[in-house]
């Protein structure tokens, strides 16, 4: 199963490719404002508003043999330590080795923003290039998942 954390997610349809070839069951998992898929292997999950709602609900299911795909890091390690592998949208995983490290970066850049109502990330550009990074970190993941899960 590949579960996208899918609000704001510029890569659902690099995901769906991934998926229908390897013939994985998706969810995109949001709050609304995703039109459905007409692939039959891909679940429009749509949860009540709040915060990390839908964080909680991919939490809950992911674990060894599944995907997740998100850029939320306290998310990601949740799945992470249930045995998932985890992708983010520029196609880097993120592993037991380096979810740490990643949370603490997370955890300071938090903190200086809050320090400096000033200092705030700009936006990178997604373009083609990012796609392609996706697309074969995504491979690697699923390939991962499948050697796990036999």
């Amino acid at each position: 199963m590949i579960y996208v954390d899918a609000d704001a997610c510029p890569v659902k349809a690099e995901a769906e490719r991934v998926a229908t070839r390897h013939g994985l069951r998706m969810a995109l998992v949001c709050n609304g404002g995703i039109r459905p898929s007409a692939n039959p292997l891909v679940e429009l999950v749509i949860v009540p508003e709040g915060p990390d709602v839908a964080d909680k609900w991919i939490a809950e299911r992911a674990g060894a043999g599944d995907v997740v795909v998100t850029a939320d890091i306290p998310l990601a390690a949740k799945c992470v330590a249930a045995g998932a592998q985890v992708i983010r949208h520029d196609g880097s995983a993120l592993t037991e080795a380096n979810i740490g490290s990643v949370l603490a970066t997370r955890d300071l850049m938090a903190d200086l923003r809050a320090a400096d109502p000033f200092r705030q990330g700009g936006g990178k550009s997604f373009g083609k290039a990012e796609r392609a990074r996706f697309l074969d970190g995504l491979e690697r993941a699923v390939q991962a998942a499948k050697r796990r899960t036999g």
